[in-house]
């Protein structure tokens, strides 16, 4: 029984009291534009160092950049919040485009630099970074060091950057706003229903097929009726990047998502091959489901259906229970942070009109606290969802002993820890089943993690590929990425989709996301990676919680192949690694069928 209540809205006025209005929040935009300005003048007047006696400079810039850059990350954070929150808020709006510029001209400043450290001369360069102020710095100076030598000329980056305000990242604007104006009537339970396309989003587990259907027709409705602005944006923002990509003298377009998840290829190729060659039994429990549901072939509504008659409903507070109970059995720091969080308002959780699709969680560097975002609607993959998003605040609340510098941690090692805490409550969700009839409700909503990692990310990333090899050559029509994507469907679910999503590419922000290229495979990385954790966490119970911790603060600090041989004793750019997390998945899908056999 639940005995406490906790806000399903978040606490915005910590940071700015007033919202996108707030006086507070003017005042710290002219502190950042002043911030900016002085950081900018140091940077112009900085130069290569040419022996150790230059270290005092270099550590007095690099105390400015933390302070700059957490100024505008607070700032740049709350912003988002306000959009997520009300995408009509049109001063929000306003702040966003004034935020963007601010950052723009911090990046031309952080580049110039980052150039001028890149051209130090190595003996020196080493005797800088044996330096006490210094050292703790050595990773990321020579992760700094190794892109700007791989990049263009301090004044062509400098251009790059100021254009890609209005340019690049104003495209990926204006989908959000694009998406943000889209509602759609559904009749759910009778009732004519206006909706976001968050709240339709989540109609795609609703136990009634006409729900299920009506709402993938009208969502693709939407999306066909705006395919054009849809193309034109992911085109622009392809072509952009491509040109920068081409002036940098850049052939492969995976070169920057990997960089940035600092990872190597080897990896990557190891990760989707231990996948590829492991479909057969996830299309074998998609052929299944079907049957379940009457059907020869599962369409693409249909992926996410329940299996089962009665499908249990968690009401919020139920559901925050659910988590903290699990959290404390794996650990009291995970447990007690999760708990303040709930109590503290840092979660927006309220299913009403006008939110953005999806989920997230954002950090508020300065004042060292996180928010987060979702739509619940009651659907144990909701409370999925939000054990996931506390993963995210977890990972930053265990960086906080860590300079700020050394907390810059790659989108693949981020989506470890969330998917990390989401297993925890998954796999305890299976445990604790009181009938049969629970269990394979419960079972299949841990299978469809697996069909959405091993699947539904693999056919982002081949659509992706394939598109910007296409972009290459000029611009993809709408029809031609419609046929992409269904090709792209087909192959990621092995032949097991009747009806696929042809506009998928034009429903999914993450392929209109300009700060972070290629935004699906970290995704599945982390899934595997932390399935090795987990099993390791089961060993050893609440004592792995400080090993954990010990993890997570050395992911801004390490390529992920040297992470994982620190801290696991793994060899990641073997497919052996990975063949291990995915034949983990497969006993889930093996019971899954067992059960349903039993079940006739």
């Amino acid at each position: 029984m639940t005995t406490k209540t906790y806000p399903v809205t978040w606490d915005l006025d910590t940071f700015f009291e007033g919202g996108s209005s707030s006086d507070e929040l003017r005042r710290h935009l002219d502190e950042a534009a002043g911030l900016v300005q002085d950081y900018s003048a140091q940077t112009a007047g900085f130069r290569t160092p040419e022996s150790k006696t230059d270290a005092a400079q270099v550590a007095e810039l690099i105390d400015k950049t933390k302070e700059t850059s957490n100024h505008l990350r607070e700032a740049g954070a709350v912003i988002g919040c306000f959009l997520a929150q009300d995408t009509t808020d049109k001063q929000a709006l306003l702040l966003q485009g004034e935020s963007s510029a601010l950052g723009a001209k911090f990046q031309t400043a952080f580049m110039s630099f980052q150039q001028k450290l890149a051209k130090t001369e190595e003996t020196v360069w080493n005797e800088l970074l044996s330096d006490d102020r210094l050292k703790d710095f050595a990773f990321i100076l020579g992760e700094w060091r190794e892109k700007s030598a791989a990049r263009l000329s301090e004044a062509e980056e400098a251009l790059i950057t100021a254009l890609s305000v209005d340019g690049y990242h104003g495209w990926g604007e204006l989908y959000d706003l694009l998406v943000g104006e889209i509602e759609v009537t559904v009749t759910v339970d009778g009732e004519e229903r206006k909706l976001s396309v968050g709240q339709a989003n989540n109609l795609s587990s609703h136990p009634d097929a006409d729900v299920r259907r009506e709402s993938f027709e009208k969502l693709e409705a939407a999306w066909a009726e705006k395919e054009e602005f849809f193309a034109k944006t992911l085109n622009s923002i392809a072509g952009f990047r491509l040109q920068v990509y081409e002036k940098r003298g850049w052939d492969n377009v995976l070169r920057e998502p990997l960089e940035y998840n600092r990872m190597k290829q080897e990896t990557l190729d190891a990760m989707w091959g231990a996948i590829s060659a492991n479909k057969e039994p996830f299309a074998r429990y998609l052929d299944r489901k079907a049957r379940l549901l009457g059907k020869e072939k599962l369409d693409w509504q249909d992926v996410d259906a329940p299996v089962t008659e009665s499908v249990k409903t968690i009401d919020y507070q139920e559901g925050a229970e659910f988590i903290l109970d699990h959290f404390g059995k794996f650990g009291p720091e995970l447990e007690s942070f999760s708990r303040m969080a709930f109590e503290n308002g840092w979660i927006e959780a309220e299913d009403r009109p006008n939110k953005r699709p999806g989920g997230f969680c954002t950090g508020m560097p300065q004042s060292e606290e996180s928010r987060i975002f979702m739509t619940y609607s009651g659907s144990m993959s909701n409370v999925a969802t939000l054990a996931h998003e506390l993963g995210h605040a977890f990972h930053s609340y265990a960086l906080r002993p860590v300079h700020p510098l050394n907390r810059m941690y790659a989108m693949n090692v981020a989506e470890t820890a969330s998917t990390f805490a989401e297993m925890i409550v998954a796999d305890a969700a299976v445990k604790e089943a009181q009938t049969d009839e629970e269990k394979l409700a419960l079972l299949e909503d841990k299978i469809q993690r697996s069909v959405a990692f091993f699947m539904n990310i693999h056919a982002r990333f081949l659509f992706e590929t394939r598109f910007y090899e296409e972009r290459k050559k000029g611009i993809v029509s709408s029809d031609r990425l419609n046929e992409l994507m269904e090709e792209a469907q087909r192959e990621a679910f092995a032949g097991a989709l009747g009806e696929t999503h042809p506009h998928f590419w034009a429903s999914k922000l993450h392929f209109y996301i300009t700060g972070v290229p290629f935004y699906n495979f970290p995704y599945t990385f982390g899934y595997l990676f932390s399935l090795s954790i987990y099993a390791k966490a089961l060993e050893e119970g609440e004592a792995f919680e400080e090993k954990y911790m010990a993890l997570l603060r050395d992911t801004a600090v390490m390529p992920v192949e040297e992470l994982a041989e620190k801290h696991l004793g793994e060899d990641i750019t073997k497919q052996e690694f990975w063949e291990k997390g995915v034949r983990l998945c497969i006993r889930d899908v093996e019971e899954f069928l067992a059960l349903t056999d039993q079940e006739g």
